[in-house]
């Protein structure tokens, strides 16, 4: 059976709000919204996390597309999915509870 588009579509959104609804991947969002991208290692030392609960954090902000990951010989590289975050913060959202600002 097809699944409806809205359904669909609240199913994305949940994924992502479940991703900022922690301070944690807050803090980590706001980092990478300030630098261009950054590296794990210098995350980790930012914000006094080991690397482990780090990439805990990070894989769930990557599984809802709210970031985006590049591999550089053995070394991540975690950079803001603006185009994500943009629909977040635009009327794109706001269609799905006032449909009459469409």
């Amino acid at each position: 059976m097809k699944e409806p588009p809205l359904q669909s579509t609240f199913e994305k959104y949940e994924k992502k709000f479940k991703a900022l609804a922690d301070q944690k991947r807050l803090h980590i969002l706001n980092l990478l919204c300030q630098q261009d991208s950054s590296c794990v290692c210098d995350l980790s030392e930012i914000i006094d996390m080991p690397q482990s609960k780090l990439s805990y954090h990070l894989k769930i902000l990557l599984d809802a597309n709210l970031i985006q990951k590049e591999t550089k010989g053995t070394w991540s590289y975690y950079t803001v999915n603006t185009e994500e975050i943009n629909h977040l913060l635009s009327p794109e959202l706001c269609c799905l509870f006032r449909p009459s600002c469409c």
